[in-house]
């Protein structure tokens, strides 16, 4: 084990570099397409965020469509979609930070988590998994000669079908989703995309991934841990352990020996954080902008933010979903998506996409909120940013409900 760099011998970024650092590594700062956004700006993304995660909630839009709009603006989702849906795919999805997007060089890399699926995934799969040897082979049976199938046309394939489990509070999932998602984790099968629906469509791997990544050899453990930590060290300009490991969900185990690794070749360089409580690493190749004049609204899910901590050692901006929250307790709302502003994160808004409304629906502003110290000038350009979101989401206009400090402002500059 390389023995890391002294505190007191470590370089010091003040907390506005680190910053700024940390936006460029996200893309942030970069002018978005003037003209047509084709899938060459949208692998850029890809290519510097490297996880796209995925939630199901879709008050506003499922939320991997979110950060490829933050960074480039309005473009079309079928690009997205036909990316993660389409050979030759250029993302394919996997447990990664969560459920999420990859490059599919990145979900070889992954094929540790698949051969730890007996000791890593959930209790309920991998009950299933040692209980049941018979439907596992079942439901492999069912998608080598169906597929691409969700796992409700899995469960109608077989017979007979399998009755649903009522244990409570849960997904309570049948014995048969149970046994598809145990396959999914081991890698036995892969996700050719979802439907409308969000439900994803399983298929064999050699049927979803390029060929060239279905003949790579399974990366020696280390050797992947590396890859991985070197992807999140390049997303992240610099960062935390802490940081470089929840990228990927790597284990400290697997991770420290990785960026040991990594400092003693040169590529991360310890440094010190002004105003950080944890020690350092700085990518050798990130971009240190003097200034970023960055403006965009951010995913509940965005890499830029899903850390809280990361979140709120960098941009000193406490942030925490109220999904589940009640909502007489909610402090600022049930979808709120804070408003990146030059390299602040100054305000924060709950957003709704109201499509029942005649007319073409309506971009629900629920609460507006300013962070101390907003800048100037902060109600017009979160104004203009609504603006394109409303008609990138195909909705006519913007509807600002009276609640929040900065709803005032925000409703004049909308009107």
């Amino acid at each position: 084990m390389v023995e890391l760099v002294r505190e007191s011998r470590r370089p010091v970024l003040g907390p506005a570099e680190a910053r700024r650092i940390a936006l460029a590594a996200q893309g942030f700062g970069r002018a978005r397409p003037t003209g047509a956004v084709t899938l060459r700006h949208l692998q850029r993304v890809f290519d510097t965020v490297g996880v796209l995660q995925i939630d199901s909630v879709n008050v506003l839009s499922r939320s991997h469509y979110l950060p490829v709009f933050s960074r480039i603006g309005r473009y079309p989702r079928e690009l997205l979609d036909r990316a993660t849906a389409r050979a030759p795919r250029r993302l394919v999805e996997y447990w990664a930070h969560e459920a999420s997007y990859v490059p599919p060089a990145t979900h070889a890399l992954l094929r540790w988590r698949m051969a730890r699926a007996r000791t890593e995934a959930w209790d309920g799969m991998v009950r299933v998994a040692e209980a049941s040897p018979e439907l596992l082979a079942e439901v492999l049976r069912v998608v080598t000669d169906a597929g691409p199938v969700t796992s409700a046309e899995v469960e109608r394939l077989l017979s007979p079908a399998t009755p649903r489990l009522r244990t409570g509070w849960g997904w309570n999932w049948t014995q048969t989703k149970r046994a598809v998602e145990y396959l999914f984790w081991s890698g036995e099968i892969s996700s050719a995309g979802r439907t409308s629906q969000f439900e994803r469509r399983y298929d064999l791997p050699e049927r979803v991934l390029p060929p060239q990544v279905v003949r790579l050899p399974d990366p020696e453990p280390g050797d992947a841990f590396r890859q991985l930590v070197r992807i999140a060290a390049r997303a992240h300009g610099v960062a935390t352990q802490q940081d470089l490991r929840d990228y990927f969900r790597l284990r400290p185990a697997d991770a420290t020996p990785a960026i040991a690794a990594l400092v003693e070749d040169g590529e991360l360089v310890p440094v010190t954080v002004s105003g950080w409580s944890r020690p350092a690493y700085l990518h050798r190749d990130a971009r240190r902008p003097r200034r970023l004049a960055a403006c965009a609204l951010l995913s509940p899910f965005d890499s830029l933010i899903w850390q809280r901590d990361r979140t709120e050692a960098v941009f000193g901006f406490r942030y925490r979903l109220e999904i589940y929250v009640p909502g007489h307790a909610r402090v600022h709302g049930y979808y709120v998506l804070p408003f990146l502003h030059g390299d602040r994160l100054a305000a924060r808004v709950d957003l709704k996409a109201d499509r029942a409304p005649p007319n073409g629906g309506v971009l629900r502003v629920r609460a507006a909120w300013a962070e101390p110290g907003a800048q100037d000038h902060l109600a017009d350009r979160l104004a203009a940013e609504l603006g394109e979101l409303a008609g990138w989401l195909g909705l006519a206009g913007i509807a600002v409900e009276p609640r929040g400090d900065l709803a005032p402002a925000l409703s004049r500059a909308i009107n």
